[in-house]
């Protein structure tokens, strides 16, 4: 169900739009059913960075364009190194749990649904992913994010540590 698309506009930045999901929601009144829809979309720039967001609106395309919007104002940094993860990472939101591990050259974007669609929006080329517990995209969506995000480059802990990267990696 995700669909690659780079941005054309005037813009400087040409990002790497992945449409999840699309659900269709009813609300129900006295006079009947009113239809809406709404849009799950993940946006990277294809070297490190990432966001993602939700619209809601009566019409798809509406929908669509709300989503993107809020997944550009919404874009976070990720440190890669040779388009992978430094380390394996462990992540959940709610009861989506996620597990990403590096893989060496030529493996490719082992991950399933929502998660390959994150993994290739921020650039990574070869990892080995994961996810158990729910399948909610929006939540194995965050919990990709989040744990992407929270991971840190040897250069950043070896600065608040006041050593070399070397010292951290173990590297001689």
């Amino acid at each position: 169900m995700a669909e690659y698309k780079k941005n054309n506009n005037n813009d400087d930045n040409d990002y790497i739009e992945k449409l999840v999901n699309i659900r269709r929601v009813v609300k129900v009144v006295k006079g009947g059913r009113i239809f809406g829809f709404s849009a799950l979309v993940v946006v990277g720039d294809g070297n490190g960075k990432v966001g993602y967001g939700t619209g809601k609106a009566r019409e798809v395309p509406a929908a669509i364009q709300k989503a993107m919007n809020k997944a550009r104002k919404a874009m976070k940094s990720v440190p890669l190194v040779n388009g992978t993860l430094h380390y394996p990472i462990t992540s959940s939101v709610g009861a989506a749990k996620v597990y990403m591990q590096p893989a060496s050259e030529g493996t490719g974007v082992i991950a399933g649904g929502p998660m390959r669609s994150v993994l290739e929006a921020v650039g990574v080329h070869n990892i080995l992913a994961k996810c158990n517990g729910t399948r909610n995209p929006i939540s194995v969506v965050r919990a990709t994010v989040e744990g992407l995000t929270s991971m840190s480059s040897p250069q950043l802990v070896a600065a608040k540590r006041g050593k070399t990267a070397d010292q951290i990696t173990g590297e001689r």
